[in-house]
């Protein structure tokens, strides 16, 4: 019995999404197929994708251009954020999922579907994302999942895709899994499964390796106006050219590359590998700014959000009343988050070496040790012995009592 008539798939061009179309068509009647594939920088030519899931079988393939959005709505939210899943990851490819579930939520209505679909597996977090961001959007709306369903191995599913016209992958030589979006790469599987074995350079394309990266340092300075990122060396850029830029910047001094050992929302480990030198290096010089900016107890509590927050973007609840919550709470600290953070680029390594902002919370004269200082030094007896007190009170109970 058909599960649906017509069906919106979220297509990326590849063996699971490509057997995705023939499959729901022969395996579960559904009538028409729609394919969905977004541009979010990953700089492939995107007309060969599309005409490949007509070959498919799609009555439709609609390519939509989502660069400008997922970077202005979802990249600048993270840097403001600084969200760093488990403290390491910056979320590149997580960042993606709302945005392509809400567009391919829109394609739905626009053309009358009433599912839609994706070819997720059943062992990975887009699973996640996709279905409980489209829950969130369209809970009328049926998500079909197919590649979690059907239970074949990857050379089943090639076999099952040649039967239907779809050619093999041109290239068996190649074992890893790569999503590829402006913020970054992630690259699994194959010889990466073993956590021992050191990834090869072969896995990496957009930073270089500290062996080919220049020998000579570059110092550079990024402004930003309530949290968001502005201009590199005082030429204004717009979100887009901004992480195009930083990647470039980044990516040549060889910023970026990550090797962890990741918790996925399904409960198992995966080993990952990640290049997002650009994003890397923004968060980076955002948190720097904040430390000039916040005062201290909204720094202390901001991290604990932050890391609340990459919780929930990784684990797919982009949409959901916490995440909202927050976001109030964020915004609100970024008002004064505006200033310009020097950073020295070389082998690998950002640091920084200078900030400045007309609202930094660093006064000189009370900071100073010269003779400019204000700084009251006799207050602070007094001040010690409130702040100490509790100590010296809990101290002679414990002694009295002979312990």
């Amino acid at each position: 019995m058909a599960r649906a008539k017509r069906v919106v798939l979220a297509y990326s061009g590849g063996v699971d999404t490509s057997v995705c179309i023939p499959y729901l068509r022969q395996e579960w009647g559904v009538e028409e197929v729609i394919t969905f594939a977004a541009d979010l920088g990953q700089g492939d030519e995107l007309e060969p994708i599309r005409r490949k899931a007509l070959d498919a079988g799609a009555s439709q393939s609609i390519v939509g251009d989502l660069i400008e959005p997922f970077i202005a709505d979802y990249a600048f939210p993270a840097i403001r954020a600084n969200a760093l899943y488990e403290g390491r990851y910056p979320l590149s490819t997580a960042l993606a999922r709302p945005l392509i579930a809400k567009r391919l939520v829109e394609v739905a209505r626009e053309v009358g579907a009433d599912a839609v679909a994706h070819g997720c597996t059943g062992k990975g977090n887009d699973q996640v994302r996709f279905d409980v961001a489209i829950a969130s959007l369209a809970p009328d709306l049926k998500v079909l999942t197919p590649a979690r369903e059907w239970g074949m191995s990857r050379e089943e599913t090639i076999a099952y895709g040649e039967r239907y016209g779809l050619p093999a992958p041109v290239s068996k030589a190649s074992p890893y899994s790569i999503d590829l979006n402006l913020l970054g790469r992630s690259v699994e599987a194959g010889p990466l499964e073993d956590p021992m074995v050191p990834p090869p350079e072969e896995v990496f394309a957009i930073t270089a390796s500290i062996d080919q990266a220049p020998d000579a340092a570059e110092t550079i300075e990024i402004a930003f106006e309530q949290g968001n990122p502005v201009a590199i060396d005082g030429k204004p850029l717009d979100p887009v050219s901004m992480l195009r830029r930083a990647n470039a910047l980044a990516g040549r001094h060889g910023i970026g590359r990550l090797d962890m050992i990741e918790n996925r929302v399904v409960g198992i480990k995966s080993r990952e590998i990640y290049e997002t030198p650009g994003l890397l290096l923004l968060i980076q010089a955002h948190q720097e700014l904040e430390s000039l900016t916040l005062a201290a107890d909204v720094l202390r509590y901001k991290r604990q959000v932050e890391a609340t927050w990459a919780d929930l973007v990784y684990q797919g609840l982009w949409f959901g009343p916490l995440k909202h919550a927050l976001d109030g709470f964020l915004d609100r600290t970024q008002e004064d988050v505006n200033g310009t953070v020097r950073l020295k680029l070389h082998k690998g390594n950002a640091v920084v070496v200078g900030r400045g902002s007309a609202d930094s919370l660093y006064t000189p004269d009370m900071a100073t040790y010269g003779s400019d200082d204000r700084f009251d030094h006799r207050a602070a007896e007094g001040f010690i012995y409130v702040w100490g007190l509790p100590l010296r009170l809990w101290s002679a109970v414990r002694r009295a009592g002979g312990r």
